[in-house]
Order: structure tokens, then sequence, then C-alpha cells
């Protein structure tokens, strides 16, 4: 396997914070764009980050997307919310240059709400996928595992 994940020999490029909500990253080597939301998940954030992407896809749509729901003290999304949020986004991606989304949650609320979403998107040109581990998650978006502990601080980009 030539493109090993776990291989750490090269030092990561330092992601670039964006305009947006909080705890975003971004990492132009890896054509990846992290989230890691903080809190409570209700309706309210999940349109606030739909509104988001639309902006930042217009702009330049990353084709890997890694959205981390470790930090989430409570998931309180209607489920007939996310049924609605997963239709606009659909509708709102419709043409655009297909990109994979990574959900990962080892509390099994999240997990579920995001295998949820994963059904709702599928036949998308949003490839969703749920993951209770990052380095699985890692390989299936084809970055190194490390990018997605999230643990390094974003460069603010002027």
């Amino acid at each position: 396997m030539p493109n090993n994940p776990a291989d750490d020999s090269e030092p990561l490029p330092a992601p670039t914070a964006l305009p947006g909500p909080a705890h975003v990253w971004q990492y132009p080597a890896h054509n990846l764009l992290a989230w890691q939301p903080q809190g409570v998940m209700d309706d309210e954030l999940l349109d606030e980050i739909g509104e988001w992407l639309c902006t930042i896809e217009k702009a330049s749509p990353p084709e890997k997307r890694f959205v981390d729901f470790s930090q989430l003290t409570e998931v309180a999304v209607r489920t007939n919310h996310l049924f609605e949020f997963a239709r606009k986004r659909a509708e709102q991606f419709a043409g655009i240059t297909p990109v994979k989304s990574a959900l990962f949650s080892k509390d099994w609320v999240g997990f579920g709400i995001a295998r949820m979403y994963e059904s709702l998107m599928r036949g998308t040109p949003i490839d969703v996928r749920a993951f209770r581990d990052r380095v699985t998650a890692a390989i299936w978006l084809d970055v190194p595992a490390e990018v997605l502990n999230l643990e390094d601080k974003p460069a603010h980009s002027h």
C-alpha cells in the first residue's frame, strides 16, 4: 500500500481557519475541510453549517469533508429537520463535483444521526459515511490519520 495513512514521517502542513462557524479547519494540501462543532448540535446549528457550506461551495468546494462530533455535549436535532436539511443540501449541491463527507462520532446518538444522514444522502453527489473511529475515516478520505485528530491550531487566513 504506497499511500499509508499511518505514516507520519513528513510534517503535516498547517491548516488555515476559515470565516464562518467556530472550530473549522481547512487543509488545502489534502483538499479537506474539517469541522468540530462544540456544545449542543441543534436545528439552528445545523442550518448555520448548511448556509456556510453553500457559501464555501460557491467559492471552491473541497472534495473531502470531516465532521467530528466528539466535542458535542448534546444532540438535539429533530428527525424531520434532518430530513429537510438533507433534501436542501442535495438540491443546493446539484451539478457540482462530488464530495466525500465523513461524519465521526463515538457516541451512539451522534453516530445514529450520522448514519441517518448517510442514508438520506445516498444517490446524491455528496457521498456521506458515518464512522466510529478516525483511522477508518482517514483511510476512506485518503488523508493522514493525524490530520483528523484536529489538534493543531489553524492559522487565520487574511
